[in-house]
């Protein structure tokens, strides 16, 4: 909030709250005391301490900030599932933007992954085309972070989708609606080919392959109860 927000937060108050007294230095001292806050949300805590009280105190407005920021980021149930290529401080403030993003009310609130089926975890807000616009990437945008991409020689699993759960880009792979630690074997195999500028497997032929491994299998158990037998 700028000094001339202060000010205009002050008004507010005193349309408010008529009978509060407002001295020669009060807005710099407001403008102080709100600077980390946006004038839209300390109106509408004004709003709601003056519904409740005759005088507005900025301790109150601001604790009304707070548990308003607080409500929100609880609602959002922030996930950042991190990049392999990101150190220990890169990947600490990308959570932090997240939260900060969520507080300010860039993340609508949303219900646990872990709680949907996966047709409601794969689902995109309206009007956002593909995993690359969404919200989150949004919010990690704004500290010059994106959802991870893949570079050339480098294999990272967490920048493509994975066929085996069909996550996301930047997401986890899951099992049973629970978060893997790791990735699935075939992404990792997805992420070497397109690192080694190789095209991608087709589901078919990988597939077939997968058919033909349990049919050798099965031929060779068959065939070692034949001999057992014998």
């Amino acid at each position: 909030m700028t000094q001339d927000e202060a000010i205009l937060l002050l008004e507010y108050v005193v349309a408010a709250c008529p009978a509060q007294r407002i001295g020669e230095f009060t807005p710099d001292v407001w403008g102080e005391l709100f600077a980390p806050y946006s004038l839209d949300e300390a109106r509408t805590a004004v709003l709601t301490v003056a519904a409740r009280q005759p005088f507005v105190a900025p301790a109150d407005v601001i604790t009304e900030i707070k548990a308003r920021r607080e409500e929100r980021i609880e609602l959002a149930h922030v996930v950042y599932d991190g990049n392999p290529l990101e150190t220990g401080a890169q990947s600490a403030a990308s959570r932090r933007a997240l939260i900060a993003a969520a507080a300010d009310g860039l993340l609508p609130p949303r219900t646990p992954a872990a709680a949907l089926g996966t047709a409601d975890r794969l689902a995109l807000p309206p009007g956002e085309p593909g995993p690359y616009t969404n919200r989150v990437a949004a919010a990690r945008a704004a500290v010059g972070q994106g959802i991870p991409t893949t570079r050339e020689g480098v294999v990272n699993p967490r920048a493509i989708p994975c066929r085996i759960c069909q996550a996301l880009p930047g997401t986890s792979c899951e099992v049973r609606g629970r978060r893997m630690r790791d990735v699935h074997p075939a992404r990792l195999d997805d992420a070497k080919r397109r690192a080694a500028g190789l095209p991608p497997v087709d589901p078919d032929e990988a597939r077939a392959a997968e058919d033909r491994i349990r049919a050798a299998t099965a031929a060779l158990a068959a065939q070692a109860v034949t001999t057992e037998e014998s």
